[in-house]
């Protein structure tokens, strides 16, 4: 994606947060774009923590890393950071360490309270 594409979609100071089924169920269409992030920082931790989340969620009793990743591009859900260029979050600088250690505080996997959605479906309310 070129970067002027993203400036035209996502105004200065828009991100937005592209969700991949890896298991190919949607093709290379994303499963989902999530809008109304506040900060590139905001953006990145989301979709950190989704990421980690989905690795964890792919992991069994007794699988080793190895494993773990086989499952992930199997049957998880990748995450990419638009509108932020070289400062976005990846998930390849990260998933081998996510694979090698369990999650231990379930805080790293919690990415729900920082969907923005979130906050949408308050304002509704």
């Amino acid at each position: 994606m070129s970067g002027e594409f993203e400036a035209e979609i996502f105004p200065r100071g828009d991100y937005a947060v592209r969700i991949m089924d890896l298991s190919g169920a949607n093709g290379s269409d994303p499963v989902e774009t999530v809008t109304g992030f506040i900060s590139i920082e905001h953006a990145n931790a989301f979709a950190r923590r989704y990421v980690r989340d989905s690795v964890e969620r792919c992991r069994a009793p007794g699988m080793d890393a190895k494993a773990v990743l086989d499952a992930w591009f199997a049957f998880g859900e990748d995450a990419e950071v638009l509108g932020a260029g070289d400062d976005a979050w990846v998930s390849r600088s990260e998933l081998k360490d996510f694979a090698d250690t369990p999650v231990r505080d379930a805080e790293e996997r919690n990415w729900r309270v920082l969907d923005p959605r979130r906050d949408e479906e308050e304002d509704e309310a």
